[in-house]
């Protein structure tokens, strides 16, 4: 069965991403825009949940992490002292093609001023790293933590959501004494595997690459590349960079040791993730096929707490009032109360509609019959499995609070 769904795996998962509601071409009734997609309500939900996965990670669960929601756009001077002007580019037919979208602000013609779409989410950190220092007097180490939208100009986008001209991006910016960098460029690798496997990614294709001289960014002196294979073979998924002082030093920033009465310019160890490709990854991680019924059955094998639904709630016939009724005030409305990520599905009968819910991934599938009526139970299915088992409605939400955990 492996090597059944490897067989045109791509083309499997954009069309279930179209016809389920996570991801479409962008402006798709004009033709589409390259490199552009738009996100439908289960991609949003999927995404979501990534990114607060991340934030809690990172973030909230940390002392020494302070966010940032920078403008995407800046004074072009940033661009200038970070030397994205001029080395910021692409090779195309011998010649260096620069890959920052440039765009114009200014309603006069003599008031017109050259700005960029931000091609990284990172100098927004940097350019902040005094107003959070004189805000917050964070002691060495700390970070600066940011997600938001970037823009490149890529010469050829490709294979869906990896390589795209409007992306996400989650990064970290952690600031270290110069004689501790390479001990938390290990401990932020570390930070990045764990929080893959929490999300799902399967770690059995993730590779980890050092990145040579030639070929490191302009700013790094050290960059681990998380490579992932995909379909279309093995790229990266996310980086690890060590910027040294260049981006604060470029900036003309510095930081004052309050306790030792001593000025520095910290070092910058840099976790980067793309949403986007993280998403992709998720959703490859995800994609089982099996047989049910003597039929093919593809699903998405999430993790309850990544999966952009975490239950259906059905009827067993629409037709029948007093099922509806049941189902929609004393199984439905708790549970959408409680959870949020929980839908109503009555369309077509039941195995449609638990073929549907293993697309998009839903782990538990709950159905309301007419022995419910009588005993207060209902059949809760489970999507890996398919196996059913009754449960009280009195126990639901607990019954899904303990899978979740």
């Amino acid at each position: 069965m492996q090597d059944k769904i490897e067989d045109n795996l791509m083309e499997k998962i954009v069309s279930l991403c179209k016809r389920r509601g996570f991801i479409f071409s962008g402006s798709e009734i004009y033709g589409g825009l390259a490199g552009t997609y738009d996100w439908g309500h289960f991609g949003v939900a999927l995404k979501n949940n990534i990114k607060q996965c991340w934030w809690k990670k990172f973030v909230d669960n940390r002392r020494d992490m302070y966010g940032v929601d920078a403008a995407i756009l800046m004074n072009s001077k940033v661009w200038e002292a970070t030397g994205h002007v001029a080395n910021f580019a692409d090779p195309l037919d011998g010649k260096q093609f620069n890959t920052m979208l440039k765009t114009q602000i200014g309603a006069k013609k003599e008031e017109v001023a050259v700005s960029y779409l931000r091609p990284e989410t990172a100098q927004g950190m940097f350019v902040n790293f005094k107003n959070t220092v004189d805000a917050f007097h964070p002691k060495l180490p700390f970070g600066m933590a940011q997600i938001g939208k970037a823009f490149r100009n890529e010469i050829a986008p490709r294979d869906f959501l990896f390589r795209q001209r409007e992306f996400e991006q989650m990064e970290i910016e952690y600031f270290v004494r110069p004689e501790d960098w390479e001990k938390y460029f290990e401990y932020w690798k570390d930070e990045t595997l764990s929080f893959m496997e929490e999300i799902g990614v399967d770690m059995s294709k993730v590779h980890e690459v050092e990145i040579g001289d030639n070929d490191r960014a302009h700013y790094s002196k050290r960059t681990i590349d998380f490579e992932f294979e995909y379909p279309f073979g093995q790229k990266e998924l996310s980086g690890l960079a060590y910027r040294t002082d260049f981006d604060l030093k470029n900036h003309k920033l510095d930081y004052i040791d309050e306790e030792k009465n001593e000025k520095i310019i910290p070092h910058v160890i840099e976790p980067s993730f793309g949403i986007d490709r993280l998403v992709l990854v998720a959703l490859l991680s995800a994609y089982h096929e099996d047989e049910k019924g003597g039929e093919t059955r593809a699903y998405l094998k999430f993790k309850p707490s990544m999966a952009p639904v975490i239950c259906a709630v059905s009827p067993l016939l629409k037709n029948k009032p007093e099922l509806v009724e049941y189902a929609n005030m004393k199984v439905f409305a708790p549970l959408k109360a409680e959870f949020g990520r929980v839908i109503w599905d009555d369309n077509g009968n039941i195995g449609k509609r638990y073929r549907r819910q293993d697309e998009i991934g839903t782990p538990f599938c709950i159905v309301v019959d007419f022995d419910t009526l009588t005993d207060d139970t209902v059949t809760v299915r489970d999507r890996d499995t398919g196996e059913q088992e009754r449960i009280k409605v009195s126990e639901l939400i607990e019954f899904i609070k303990n899978k979740l955990d």
